[in-house]
């Protein structure tokens, strides 16, 4: 099964105990899909769509979205849960390309027609949350905080932070007050 907006721990966590309510057993879970030990009766499936639909996600049923879906848990993954580990941003086309088998322009096509955005709109976006997270760290410096999301120069993502939230990241840093967004929100 693929399920959109899967993308933290704490949504695994959320999505396991719903399969486990519904009397499923999960083989394996990640970012955006499960698999079952066996497959569920239609009354198990229609009580875990509602329940999954009450927790703000949602059953992806067609090709198109499933793979507009993994896109994005693979560009959640590389911005945020990479630890110390420069993200495969500076060629986030060839990356995204190779992990699901298809042509760049076709993914990106596909992309902007589902989401509504374009993936690097979506990039941005999330590394702009990434910022945000590090920033109301304060363990970083700011070039730090470049150099780990790959950007050319500290100046480079200043002037795109700025330009998404209106805030240089000295300003930000200093009222760290804004609420981020959450990353299935994006």
């Amino acid at each position: 099964m693929f399920i959109k907006n899967l993308v933290c721990l704490r949504c695994l966590k959320t999505v396991m105990r719903l399969v486990e309510e519904v009397g499923g057993e999960i083989k394996h879970i990640a970012l955006g899909e499960v698999e079952l030990s066996q497959s569920l009766t239609l009354p198990q499936t229609e009580q875990l769509t509602g329940l999954l639909i009450e927790e703000g996600f949602e059953l992806l049923d067609n090709k198109a979205s499933r793979l507009v879906s993994e896109i994005k848990n693979l560009i959640i993954r590389e911005i945020h849960m990479k630890e110390g580990k420069k993200p495969h941003s500076s060629n986030f086309s060839a990356y995204v390309s190779s992990q699901l088998n298809y042509d760049y322009s076709y993914l990106s096509k596909l992309f902007t027609a589902v989401a509504g955005i374009t993936v690097e709109k979506y990039i941005i976006a999330q590394k702009v949350e990434r910022i945000k997270e590090l920033l109301t760290y304060g363990e970083l410096t700011v070039s730090e905080i470049a150099w780990e999301l790959d950007y050319s120069s500290p100046q480079h993502m200043a002037k795109q932070f700025k330009q998404v939230t209106g805030l240089s990241p000295g300003d930000f840093r200093r009222d760290h007050s804004h609420e981020r967004n959450q990353l299935d929100r994006i």
